[in-house]
């Protein structure tokens, strides 16, 4: 009879076990796309990443049951092409408020490339800058992604007098969102 109970006991932990890990991460979005100057001269250097391209995991509520607002963010992305030269380059990834909700947007920097390649990089949500204007119990609407020069702030890439040091190029952003106290795994 222990026997069973202890069986019994063991599967119920490892279903528990089973649901917590898959709730540890997920993929936000994995998205590849070149960007031109013409295309850079409309969007101000961004490259939007509607809702519709955004995982069917996104939560609305960032905060529960799963608290992925004080987790972070697991960030890879791949320079598939770029401009001749070795401009400093780097992407602003800004998580953008749900419409009808008062908040704005958060954002955090990519690493600085001059080639092609991969870069990796895991940013705690909360450090991102202005997080605390996000309306994460309302969800995001979705994500900005901005080309810019390695002064950061205003150097959008298409208003510099050297804009063919920075276009065409083309990129992937893979996204992975990490539970607060969980790892990212790749």
């Amino acid at each position: 009879m222990k026997t069973v109970f202890r069986t019994l006991f063991l599967s119920g932990l490892l279903c528990i076990c089973t649901q917590i890990t898959h709730a540890d991460q997920f993929v936000l979005c994995d998205v590849t796309f070149e960007l031109t100057k013409a295309e850079a001269d409309q969007t101000k250097s961004h490259y939007f990443v509607k809702k519709d391209s955004l995982s069917e995991k996104t939560p609305v509520d960032w905060t529960s049951p799963v608290d992925y607002r004080n987790g972070t963010l697991h960030l890879r992305l791949e320079v598939l092409d770029k401009a001749p030269g070795e401009e400093k380059t780097t992407w602003s990834v800004c998580y953008i408020s749900a419409k009808g909700h008062k908040g704005g947007y958060g954002c955090t920097n990519t690493p600085v490339y001059t080639k092609p390649g991969v870069s990796e990089k895991t940013v705690k949500m909360n450090e991102f800058w202005h997080n605390n204007l996000v309306t994460w119990t309302k969800g995001i609407d979705h994500i900005s992604l901005v080309m810019k020069d390695s002064s950061g702030g205003k150097g959008h890439a298409h208003n510099r007098t050297d804009a063919e040091k920075f276009f065409p190029t083309k990129v992937r952003f893979v996204l992975t969102q990490v539970s607060a106290g969980a790892t990212y795994q790749p």
